[in-house]
């Protein structure tokens, strides 16, 4: 070890047994940390794919790398090896003399790992002087089915190494410690260095980390070694000790006894996949006791190791197993340990927040929320699909939920812990065989005795909803008659409770309802009704559930009032409120309310309304939207349909107000893959706008119009580059047009950005004589009321020196600003510096009764805070060399935008 250099000399001999029945000819090594060596990586597309740039901005020595000195057989004959392309993280070596089934042969090899920044995987070398070491060393891939199975590194922390028998010896510098997930044998120091003999077997991976101060402690019992570094540093030894103690024993008594001596839990390894909302505030803040918050993250990260330990399977193609296991062993845990535990932890204990669901939900439930937050947004993926296909926010969060959700299912409808053990029997298999989904399918199958092919074929297998519904109640003092309504036609059951008093008087399982369904049951004097009264169901709608017997309105639920917004409460029609504010030069700082019903998780059906008060013209303004969607969950590239009514009323000049209205239909389109960041719309959209009259505008013969908007927009977006494509067609009493924009940004290996766009436009027809409706070269006039303009009639001042992305896109005022034929331009950016960058425009513009006019301009644009605050600054135009005005302040345009769903949108598409 080099700790200065951040370097490893490995010297390595593998001793490879070919346990198949074919003839290895060559084998296959994971060299993960080489998947840091190249910015065409698939490492480097994952990156880029999630809008994570500084892998892309890093610096060579910032990036790992992996260079092979030698690679010899047993006579020490060099032996070739090669990388693929488009997989520099699999070295394969050729062999002077095949292995045959059921014969070893010894492999050296000699080499240098150089490793990564910690920052990108949170492996590698911290800037404190540790290094973390896991999926760094050369490791026999898994053969299987007649071939290696060659998966790169793409920050899942998946390698799929063959099992081995590890032996190392290990030396470091002085005055460092070191930990690992094999046990040490023995150590010894002398002037120099340390030294460490480890061994471990049946092991996947060799992790180590040298650190310059002791992070690790060791804890034992009769089942586990455990050695943690999760560091809640405000609880004492003795509580940690206990918690350990009492997790390792509950995973024991659980799935059995593990397949190694010792376990290795680190901090780092909580981070990369922690309990996301539980630890994302800061100490002093957070709602949960330091010793719930140590013991919910010990209990994630140790079960994630336990199981990466014991079970033999592909984590890629079958990781819904490892999440199911794990968030199934969370669930009972905190069930049979905690089970008063609150999501939202002692912040359920304050009268100001005691109505809001989010607060009061039991810790279990949100599961349940977390997996609907995606299947409502139509972004659930199946089960069954590889860790590597899956959106950031289902593989860590949504899927693995469900994956969890769907074991606690099957337990509650089995009974009788027949999954736990079917559990437990299956992880034993695996200390002796590799196993597959097939293997797990068949233990539980043959445990229960019920029919559960549809726990694999519904919820496993594929991507269906399910959602079932009361349809027509009648009741007599002796029997209830009701229909059940299987609204997404899923054949699963569904629990079926009586209620008295809000105590459980009946209980059934109802199953086969794969159409609607009438069933008649004994009254037992119950007074309410519930389908999935505990969630024991992942079900995609909760609110249609239940049914009070009592009165005649079977279902009322009253309307509930919440500051800002909450969970989805089923017995209630939530109501928010949320103070506003809006800012124009005309209305000045209008104060409003915003009352709407979105909850966190999308709805079928949506309104906001939001009256604001202006004082500055002591009149009421606002703006208002009702929206139906609705999702199509077929594979095909359709997959959701808005239908919108949205209005707003402001002024638009001095005392002059407009009032708009806009019925739109608005299509959506995705690839079959999620993970790829293209979406394509079709847009359909009447405006009505009434204007009143003002005599502040020279301009003011279009106060009334209606336009037919047709919109199609292609976008592909990532960290490295951009691409979209917009087609306008608006159709109106008065003229017709046509405009195509095409935006391209591209972030080249050097660091630079250059960002390219080209628009075209031109009229179909035109009546009118006013530029109102005619091409704007610089600043477009709006009259789709589209752009956040803080003074859009102005002319000449601060506010009319705002700039907005759109139509020509100059940044410099020219005399000819507007064209009524047609306008083509081209523009481009290139950064020099960080956020300093260049800008050039060019364009041709044709009016009427006028020759077509080249124009052009230049100048430096500080993009200080990307959407939010950017500068223009004009050097040299079509009006010649512009630094040379008097008058340069009033050339300087700029970009602001007050609307946090912009900023909103930068943090959250790297998740979607």
């Amino acid at each position: 070890m080099n700790t200065t250099e951040k370097t490893i000399d490995v010297q390595q001999n593998i001793y490879f047994t070919n346990t198949s029945r074919d003839t290895l000819y060559s084998i296959i090594l994971n060299d993960w940390n080489n998947s840091f060596s190249s910015k065409k990586s698939a490492l480097a597309k994952r990156f880029s794919d999630e809008f994570i740039r500084s892998f892309h901005l890093a610096s060579e020595d910032d990036r790992g790398f992996t260079k092979i000195k030698n690679i010899l057989d047993n006579n020490f004959q060099s032996l070739n090896w090669k990388r693929d392309e488009s997989q520099v993280d699999i070295l394969e070596i050729e062999l002077e003399n095949p292995i045959l089934p059921n014969t070893t042969q010894k492999i050296n090899l000699l080499y240098t790992l150089k490793l990564p920044n910690e920052k990108f995987s949170r492996y590698g070398f911290y800037d404190d002087g540790k290094l973390y070491l896991k999926n760094t060393f050369l490791f026999p891939a898994t053969y299987e089915n007649g071939k290696f199975i060659k998966n790169s590194n793409v920050n899942l922390d998946d390698i799929f190494n063959a099992p081995c028998i590890i032996k190392a010896l290990v030396e470091i510098p002085l005055n460092y410690s070191l930990a690992s997930n094999l046990s040490t044998i023995q150590n010894e120091e002398n002037e120099s260095f340390l030294k460490f003999e480890l061994s471990g077997n049946n092991k996947k991976e060799f992790i180590l980390i040298i650190s310059p101060t002791q992070e690790f402690t060791t804890y034992k019992n009769e089942h586990i070694e455990v050695s943690s570094s999760i560091n809640k540093t405000r609880i004492d030894e003795i509580k940690k000790t206990l918690i350990i103690d009492k997790i390792t024993r509950f995973v024991h008594d659980k799935i059995g006894p593990t397949n190694s001596s010792k376990i290795l839990v680190s901090q780092e390894d909580y981070n990369k996949q922690p309990f996301y909302g539980l630890s994302q505030l800061p100490d002093f803040i957070s709602p949960f006791p330091d010793e719930t918050l140590f013991e919910l993250m010990f209990l994630k990260t140790y079960i994630n190791a336990y199981l990466n330990e014991n079970l033999n399977l592909n984590h890629r193609k079958e990781n819904w197993i490892y999440d199911g296991i794990q968030m199934f062993l969370m669930i009972q845990y905190i069930e049979e340990n905690n089970p008063e535990l609150k999501m939202m932890g002692s912040l359920s204990r304050f009268k100001l927040l005691k109505s809001y669901n989010l607060i009061n939900l039991d810790f279990n439930q949100q599961y349940n929320y977390m997996y609907m937050l995606m299947a409502r947004k139509n972004l659930d993926q199946p089960l069954i699909e590889k860790k590597d296909r899956l959106i950031k926010f289902n593989e860590q969060i949504s899927s693995k939920y469900k994956a969890g959700l769907t074991f606690k299912y099957l337990d509650s409808y089995l009974e009788n812990d027949i999954v736990i053990k079917s559990l437990k029997e299956f992880v034993a298999l695996n200390k002796d065989l590799k196993t597959s989904k097939y293997d797990l399918e068949y233990i539980l199958k043959n445990n229960s005795f019920k029919e559960i092919d549809w726990f694999f074929d519904e919820l496993i297998n594929s991507r269906e909803l399910i959602d079932f519904k009361f349809g027509k109640v009648s009741k007599t003092n002796k029997t209830i008659t009701v229909k059940i309504i299987n609204k997404a036609k899923t054949n699963v059951p569904i629990s079926f409770y009586q209620l008295k008093n809000d105590s459980i008087v009946g209980k059934v399982w109802l199953e086969n309802i794969k159409t609607d369904s009438t069933f008649t049951f004994e009254r037992k004097g119950a007074d309410k009704l519930t389908l999935n009264y505990f969630n024991e169901v992942p079900e995609y709608n909760l609110r249609n559930n239940w049914k009070s017997l009592k009165g005649f309105f079977y279902n009322n639920r009253p309307i509930k009032f919440n500051f800002y917004k909450d969970l989805e409460e089923p017995y209630y029609n939530q109501i928010f409120y949320v103070p506003e504010f809006e800012f124009n030069i005309y209305d000045g700082l209008a104060f409003g309310m915003r009352l709407n019903n979105k909850s966190m998780l999308n709805k079928p059906f949506t309104f906001s309304i939001t009256p604001f008060y202006s004082p500055k013209t002591g009149s009421l303004v606002g703006k208002f939207n009702f929206m139906v969607e609705q999702n199509i969950r077929d594979l095909g590239k359709l997959y959701r349909i808005r239908y919108i009514l949205s209005g707003s009323q402001f002024h638009y000049a001095e005392n002059s107000a407009y009032t708009n209205l806009s019925p739109t239909v608005l299509l959506l389109f995705r690839d079959k893959d999620f993970r790829t960041n293209k979406t394509e719309f079709v847009q359909l959209k009447q405006l009505y706008i009434n204007r009143e009259k003002t005599d502040f505008l020279l301009d003011n013969n279009t106060e009334n119009y209606n336009v037919f908007n047709f919109k199609y927009g292609n976008f592909q977006s990532e960290a490295t580059k951009h691409y979209s494509l917009t087609t306008d067609l608006q159709v109106a009493n008065s003229f017709g047009k046509i405009a195509t924009e095409i935006h391209y940004r591209k972030l080249f290996n050097n660091n630079r950005r250059l960002s390219l766009r080209f628009y075209a436009g031109t009229f179909l027809y035109r009546s009118t004589t006013s530029d109102f409706f005619s091409f704007a070269l610089d600043r477009p006039t709006d009259y789709m009321f589209e752009q956040q303009y803080l003074g859009r009639s102005e002319t000449t001042g601060i506010f009319s020196q705002q700039y907005v992305y759109a139509e020509g896109g100059f940044k410099s005022k020219l005399d000819t600003r507007y064209a009524n034929q047609w306008l083509t331009t081209f523009n481009a950016s290139f950064n020099i510096w960080n956020w300093i960058q260049v800008y050039g425009d060019a364009g041709l513009l044709k009016n009427n009764f006028a020759p077509t006019k080249f124009v052009y301009d230049s100048g430096l644009h500080l993009n200080l805070v990307p959407d939010y605050f950017e500068l223009f600054l004009p050097v040299y135009s079509s009006n010649g060399y512009e630094l040379n005005k008097n008058n340069y302040s009033e050339k300087v345009r700029f970009v602001v935008t007050l609307t946090p769903k912009t900023l909103v949108s930068l943090f959250t598409r790297r998740w979607f």
